[in-house]
């Protein structure tokens, strides 16, 4: 499909897909069954992330009974209580919110910066791609939790320097994935015919360039929140991110494990949770990889 748009007096083809994209996206999404149970799985989350008083039984925090210890799970503790008779249910409940906060923030500004970057080095190229895709070249040099380790280590522990971690580890693919589109769409027919009518390259690069690279930026922040999650719950499951009493998954699992011999439930729950987690963003990447890809029918 295109849409014809008019720039003085003249008439000129745009090539990507209108507005009515996405009903088709949402149709191919919704053949797709592992994505949608993806997408469902992950619509809970955000509603539970939002509104986690409505789901918890107890206070994340507040409530410690050391005479509750270990308790298995039972109707009124229907996840088991921790090792500080907290109830694991409740703080699972919250640690939802945090987690999720953590890796929206950290993939919507490593999005931001990357696509920012990719768009300048593939629109301009010359000494400025050089420059950008140099120090991406660096970044991607070092494993993305080594990276994020290393600068959560020299920030020191918190959930900020995680987001801040996590961000920077995240803007050499984004940059990389979004240069690649840019050098192909910075030469379509109807985007040199808008350049020599004199539009300024800012209107282009927004107006024209940015709606066309917008598909792998989706796919790619979508599979990211996955990662996000791994390496936020991974940093404080050493003690470099989540700082106790905040009920994160990773320090939740990070306290169960000296007694996973005798209360496997303090751990097996907020491990479940960030499978299921990091499953259900990875559905849905894979089923919106598959529908915005034009090579696929």
């Amino acid at each position: 499909m295109s849409q014809i748009i008019a720039e003085d007096g003249v008439t000129i083809e745009k090539s990507f897909l209108p507005a009515g994209r996405w009903k088709v996206l949402f149709r191919k999404l919704l053949q797709n069954k592992t994505a949608m149970v993806g997408g469902v799985f992950i619509i809970l989350l955000l509603v539970i992330a939002l509104f986690p008083d409505l789901f918890a039984t107890h206070h994340p925090t507040r409530f410690q009974n050391p005479a509750n210890r270990f308790q298995p799970p039972s109707g009124e503790h229907w996840f088991g209580t921790d090792n500080l008779g907290r109830d694991i249910y409740s703080r699972v409940i919250h640690g939802t919110r945090v987690t999720l906060s953590v890796a929206f923030q950290s993939v919507f500004v490593g999005a931001v910066v990357g696509v920012s970057l990719g768009i300048l080095a593939g629109y301009y190229g010359k000494w400025i791609d050089t420059i950008i895709m140099r120090i991406m070249d660096v970044l991607l040099a070092f494993p993305g939790i080594l990276l994020a380790l290393a600068i959560v280590s020299a920030l020191g522990p918190s959930l900020r320097n995680v987001v801040i971690a996590i961000s920077i580890f995240s803007i050499p693919t984004f940059a990389r994935i979004v240069r690649g589109s840019t050098l192909v769409v910075r030469n379509l027919e109807y985007i040199e015919a808008i350049r020599a009518l004199g539009a300024r390259d800012s209107k282009i690069i927004v107006q024209h360039v940015l709606p066309n690279v917008l598909s792998p930026i989706i796919v790619q922040a979508t599979l990211y929140i996955a990662t996000a999650i791994l390496i936020a719950s991974g940093l404080s499951f050493l003690g470099l991110g989540a700082q106790p009493p905040i009920p994160e998954w990773g320090l939740m699992l990070s306290a169960g494990r000296d007694f996973i011999w005798n209360a496997v439930h303090v751990s097996l729950f907020p491990g479940l949770a960030i499978m299921l987690a990091v499953l259900s963003f990875n559905l849905l990447g894979d089923g919106l990889r598959d529908a915005l890809d034009p090579r696929l029918k």
